[in-house]
């Protein structure tokens, strides 16, 4: 596969599970940055649409940060997934099927079809896991080093 990969779902993920790791706290963006291994203003982005799910709250100034906005067993990764991902595909169609050739003038729309599938079937599986469980197999797998 070439090309970078949209890796605003994962930076949600570990994003919101560090903040259930501390529930307590407002995490800067700076901290939360240096856990996900990106920079800040990418997380900030990323975090400003949980935002507008109401995944996360978030205060501003010298003292300010985000924390979770609910509790993480009624976080679905679903709910993540769907704030992250919005109306775009899951699939990426190419452009520029031969109109000519009847299969390259009817490839899309077929493809469309397997896109919208495949999508709901991954917010599907998604929906069946929640935030805590993601932070508990974090603790789980820190726990075996």
């Amino acid at each position: 596969m070439t090309g970078p990969l949209n890796t605003r779902f994962a930076v949600a993920v570990h994003t919101l599970t560090l903040l259930a790791a501390r529930p307590n706290d407002l995490v800067c963006s700076e901290d939360a940055a240096e856990s996900v291994g990106t920079n800040p203003t990418h997380v900030r982005r990323v975090l400003a649409g949980l935002r507008d799910a109401g995944l996360v709250a978030s205060r501003s100034g010298p003292h300010g940060g985000w924390q979770l906005a609910r509790d993480p067993q009624l976080i679905t990764l679903g709910d993540i997934w769907r704030s992250v991902q919005g109306e775009d595909p899951l699939l990426v169609l190419h452009e520029g099927g031969n109109p000519g050739c009847p299969i390259g003038a009817h490839i899309n729309e077929c493809l469309e079809i397997v896109s919208g599938r495949t999508g709901r079937a991954v917010e599907s599986e998604l929906d069946r896991m929640t935030l805590a469980d993601v932070y508990h197999d974090t603790l789980t797998a820190a726990a075996r080093v």
